[in-house]
């Protein structure tokens, strides 16, 4: 099983930027697909980021253009690099499998707020 720990978040205040980061145990993080994923207060878990284990990548509309996706695949290590944050990009963000195969980390609160 492979053991997700993300880190990096905090409070930002709009227009802000954070840096987030996931390390990943085993051998396999560089075969998959990876995403990050974001829970907000009340809200249901949303996929908002996909990189293939080549680089290519998606985002969710709400994103496109702000956040950046990448990986280090020597370091097993994948990063979101969050530009122009929103408050309504407050959450909790989390790191998985593109199809959220594998047991959830404890995750890393962005705070967007004035």
């Amino acid at each position: 099983q492979v053991q997700l720990v993300e880190s990096g978040g905090g409070l930002v205040q709009p227009g802000g930027s954070l840096r987030l980061s996931c390390a990943a145990s085993g051998s396999i993080f560089s075969f998959v697909a990876m995403g990050w994923y974001r829970q907000a207060p009340g809200k249901q878990r949303e996929l908002v980021a996909t990189i293939s284990p080549g680089g290519t990548t998606d985002y969710v509309d709400s994103v496109k253009g702000r956040f950046t996706i990448s990986r280090d695949n020597a370091k097993n290590t994948m990063y979101l690099q969050m530009n122009s944050l929103k408050p309504e990009d407050t959450a909790v963000y989390y790191c998985n499998h593109r199809n959220a195969r594998w047991s959830w980390g404890q995750g890393t609160q962005v705070t967007v707020s004035s």
